[in-house]
């Protein structure tokens, strides 16, 4: 099993080191544009293994894609963060160009991947590599459902003050402000979240969730990377392993939810041939019109992108 991960980063480098622990393949690729820092990073994270004691080897390189051939799945975190000054515009614009030239090089050794999206905007990079990769949709999705749930269960247990481990969650959308949390699917050892905490607090708490990257950016200044690397190693698991894990994934939609050909959160059955069956919940009509609304933030994204490419 060779997993490779694309751009060395704080997101990439720690999905590097997730992977590696849990001794998810024989090989994890680290590759970066930047001289030596992917080999610097990969030789560091090498030598915890003594210490932490797995037995994936871990792999540096500047720019070579040969390395990367063959790979069973390969995570693409490059691109860069939106800078002040910076229109979305310009965002998609060079994201955009970096993960169309990641994912052409990516294919042209791996042919046959599956390709994990992190970097931002998370729905149109997806559908950039989808466009761009010409694979099968249950090939190329998104990592962005597991996190934003993360963050959700997180604050909803300081709130209740209860493991994280009891609480289950699920949301649909795109990754970020238009993100639908839902409570109805929102339980604590199977009860109704709603006995622990009353309406007000349940609104606010989704309010954080759908700003938790923001809120993380004020304080660091930078974007995270603990909680999105665990969620990329959570769905990496789930494919290399084959266990059939439920988890809202950035898919590509066919006429689920009435929504066609737009990439957007979603619960989905992960296995070892990626997204193996969409499940369509059964929402309410305040619910349906949240997702729908959802639905059409993401797709004005998607039409910038378009538009680009004329």
């Amino acid at each position: 099993m060779k997993i490779s991960v694309i751009g060395a980063g704080n997101v990439g480098a720690t999905c590097a080191d997730e992977i590696a622990r849990r001794e998810l393949a024989n090989e994890v690729i680290l590759l970066d544009i930047k001289e030596g820092i992917s080999e610097g990073k990969a030789l560091d994270l090498w030598q915890t293994a003594p210490v932490n004691i797995y037995d994936t080897r871990v792999i540096g390189t500047t720019n070579d894609y040969s390395m990367t051939a063959n790979s069973d799945v390969v995570i693409i975190t490059s691109g860069l963060p939106r800078k002040p000054g910076m229109s979305r515009d310009d965002l998609i614009s060079t994201n955009a160009g970096i993960v169309k030239a990641v994912t052409e090089n990516v294919i042209k050794h791996s042919p046959d991947t599956i390709i994990l999206m992190v970097a931002n905007p998370l729905d149109v990079m997806s559908y950039c590599a989808f466009l761009t990769s010409k694979l099968p949709s249950n090939k190329v999705f998104g990592m962005a459902g597991i996190l934003d749930t993360a963050r959700f269960r997180a604050f909803l247990a300081s709130e209740i003050n209860c493991s994280p481990k009891d609480i289950q969650a699920m949301l649909l959308g795109g990754h970020g402000d238009t993100m639908v949390p839902l409570p109805r699917y929102t339980t604590v050892s199977g009860i109704p979240v709603t006995e622990f905490v009353d309406g007000e607090r349940l609104t606010a708490i989704i309010d954080r969730t759908k700003k938790g990257g923001g809120e993380i950016v004020k304080l660091m200044g930078t974007s995270a990377w603990y909680a999105p690397a665990a969620g990329v190693a959570q769905m990496v698991e789930a494919i290399v392993r084959d266990q059939k894990r439920i988890f809202p994934v950035c898919s590509w939609l066919t006429g689920e939810y009435g929504l066609n050909e737009v990439y957007m959160g979603v619960p989905v059955v992960l296995g070892k041939g990626g997204i193996e069956k969409i499940i369509e919940l059964k929402l309410n009509n305040d619910e349906l019109e949240l997702v729908k609304n959802s639905a059409g933030a993401v797709k004005e994204v998607m039409t910038i992108y378009d538009n680009m490419n004329k």
